[in-house]
């Protein structure tokens, strides 16, 4: 008895980290299309096909699933960082225009956090992490008047290409690819992250 039990707890084991990873994904795709607020357990369960108990078991709540679900999001932000300074405005574009994302079907894991921000809690994070991580690369790249603001304009500018690729997906900007974008990416780099800030309109 002992060892045909031992026999099938690899299979059973597999199919545990199967079904995990299936809930996980379809996770990913539910809060990036509906946020935190709109989407619920049993929905997720039912895309997978499974009962909603096991959500709970795998993960706990739904609040640590949603935390799984957007670990990517920290994790691209790390990796984002982790390059030359003078870089990190070509690696964000890089970042918001990548369309490959089978894992939350084409949703760039940012949204998610942008559509729950409503949740006070998910709000706190999102702050941190645009103003803490993305902002503060950003702001040793600018000198001279206003670098802070100058900073955040750029930041924001960033924020509204990802919305209107993955939210509004506007009519051409959410096909356009780097090499289109570029050019134009560069004259706003160059007049908001200017390091002398002659180019701005209080130079």
């Amino acid at each position: 008895m002992t060892a045909s039990f031992g026999s099938r707890q690899p299979h059973h084991r597999r199919d545990r980290e199967t079904t995990r990873a299936a809930l996980l994904a379809a996770a990913r795709v539910r809060f990036a299309r509906e946020g935190y607020g709109g989407t619920n357990v049993r929905s997720i369960a039912q895309d997978v096909g499974v009962d909603a108990s096991l959500v709970f078991r795998y993960f706990g709540s739904k609040r640590k699933l949603f935390d799984e679900a957007s670990a990517e999001d920290a994790q691209a932000a790390g990796a984002v960082l982790a390059g030359p300074a003078e870089q990190l405005p070509t690696r964000l574009l890089e970042m918001i225009l990548h369309e490959e994302r089978p894992e939350s079907a084409g949703e760039h894991p940012f949204i998610a956090m942008l559509r729950s921000a409503d949740d006070e809690t998910i709000r706190d994070r999102l702050h941190d992490q645009v103003c803490d991580t993305y902002i503060a690369g950003l702001r040793t790249l600018a000198s001279g008047p206003d670098a802070d603001l100058r900073a955040e304009l750029f930041s924001a500018w960033l924020l509204g290409i990802g919305v209107a690729r993955s939210v509004v997906r506007s009519d051409v900007l959410a096909e356009a690819t780097l090499s289109q974008v570029a050019p134009y990416f560069e004259r706003v780099a160059d007049i908001l992250l200017g390091g002398d800030g002659t180019e701005t309109p209080n130079g």
